[in-house]
């Protein structure tokens, strides 16, 4: 049977019944034909692996990658020869083209600086079927016979709560829904509205599947407590960041309904999902993950990592081999309670940092971080950047310019930006001021975009 989507959905279920040592059996196989295919139609890969045995089954034994490594030598990373880094970033500068196939043939995302590089991914037909068979996975395990029922007769309603205007991966996954049969059901709506605009836009569509970044899920959760919010979805599918544990059982109970977080980037974007015991479940099938220290050696499992490395096992055209994903995980030594045999984790980090600022009059507006960070990453001439926030009304920007770029101009874009959002939520009177130092490096490794004061000292 060839590869899809359908027999790529029956051969993860049946790998699911068989149990880990099948899972492991597909792991190794497709680690073996996905290194094999990257020695023969990349040039940075032959060059990689040139001293390596003729067969590899286990990650471990290749050298790791990052982005910033792939990034520089794009044109000999990628295996199509005519998908270039010029074409490919001249389209991630068109908004127009946001959802559409890239040469006609490829989905493309762009993710932010958040490691200090910015990154063009390119997902070949083969990714996108696998991400596909693994959500039909996914979500069978978080919904039950009667919730299936309340999407049907809700007409499958649905609203998306996303950063839109760029080619990030969930504005590109909703450009395409909206491009489909169900596009009259599908709501898109921007993380930059203001939360009152954004409770009524929800209560008029009343979805009965709701996909938001968990920061806002939480803020969400806060307006369906408070009686402003008033719809009755069957599932939250939330993404993007993580939470404590309390908190979705909080989202769960304000809207009394099943809440599904799944951890993923856009270099692996079927990456995992959550089970009821507030574990993310790796789908080691199609996806080698590997906590390490901070020289890439093992660490052992229920010890938090200074990294993860990852390897796609779907992607032909952009081969993710070893990757550092700069995320701290943790790898649960024993089986899950909820029975699931794919490997389980948590997330160290990707919390959420939802800035609570105040309003002149004393009244606390909570703001995701994906709002600033959305903006903030189209502005031509950034290079990476770091909102501080330094008091209940007082933001720091640490910025870093593309080094062709005038500094000064672009600092007055980017702040520019941020006024204007800010002036949106009603907090026109926030001081925005210019840190002189750069953006500073978590001791995970990555940048951190958004520092958000304690949380009781707003």
């Amino acid at each position: 049977m060839s590869e899809n989507t359908l027999s790529l959905l029956l051969d993860a279920r049946k790998a699911m019944k068989q149990g880990a040592g099948a899972i492991v059996a597909r792991q190794r196989m497709r680690l073996r034909e996905a290194v094999a295919h990257a020695r023969v139609h990349s040039r940075y890969y032959r060059e990689l692996y040139k001293d390596l045995p003729d067969e590899i089954e286990d990650a471990p034994r290749l050298p790791v990658t990052n982005k910033k490594a792939l990034m520089a030598r794009f044109d000999d990373w990628v295996t199509d020869p005519d998908a270039t880094f010029e074409k490919a970033r001249a389209f991630a500068e068109r908004e127009d083209a946001i959802g559409e196939k890239f040469l006609d043939r490829y989905t493309l995302a762009t993710t932010s600086g958040t490691t200090g590089t910015r990154g063009v991914f390119l997902l070949d037909d083969r990714t996108m079927a696998v991400t596909q068979a693994v959500a039909y996975r996914m979500l069978s395990s978080w919904l039950g016979f009667g919730d299936v029922i309340k999407i049907v007769r809700g007409g499958g309603r649905t609203a998306m709560v996303m950063a839109t205007g760029g080619h990030f991966a969930s504005a590109v996954a909703a450009a395409r829904l909206r491009q489909g049969r169900a596009a009259k059901a599908v709501q898109v709506l921007s993380v930059h509205m203001p939360m009152a605009e954004l409770v009524e836009r929800l209560n008029q569509h009343r979805p009965v599947l709701v996909a938001p970044y968990a920061s806002i899920a939480a803020l969400l959760a806060d307006e369906q407590q408070a009686g402003r919010l008033r719809i009755k979805p069957a599932l939250l599918a939330l993404s993007a960041e993580g939470l404590p544990g309390r908190e979705y059982d909080r989202i769960a109970e304000a809207f009394k309904c099943k809440v599904g977080n799944s951890y993923a980037a856009t270099e692996v974007p079927y990456l995992s999902y959550s089970c009821g015991h507030h574990w993310l479940h790796v789908n080691a099938d199609w996806v080698v993950l590997e906590p390490v220290d901070a020289d890439h050696r093992p660490v052992a499992p229920g010890v938090h990592s200074h990294t993860v490395l990852v390897s796609n096992l779907a992607n032909r055209l952009q081969p993710i081999l070893r990757y550092d994903l700069g995320d701290s995980v943790v790898m649960r030594p024993d089986p899950c309670p909820c029975g699931n045999p794919l490997p389980a984790i948590q997330v160290k980090g990707r919390s959420a940092d939802v800035l609570n600022l105040t309003t002149e009059r004393g009244e606390r507006v909570a703001l995701p971080p994906l709002i600033f960070g959305a903006i903030v990453d189209r502005t031509p001439g950034v290079e990476r950047f770091q909102l501080v926030q330094t008091g209940p009304a007082e933001l720091r920007i640490r910025l870093l310019t593309i080094a062709e770029e005038n500094p000064d101009f672009v600092w007055r874009a980017v702040r520019a930006q941020i006024v204007n959002v800010l002036g949106q939520h009603g907090l026109a009177h926030v001081h925005v001021e210019r840190g002189e130092e750069a953006p500073e490096q978590s001791a995970g490794g990555k940048y951190r975009q958004i520092i958000p004061l304690a949380r009781e000292a707003v």
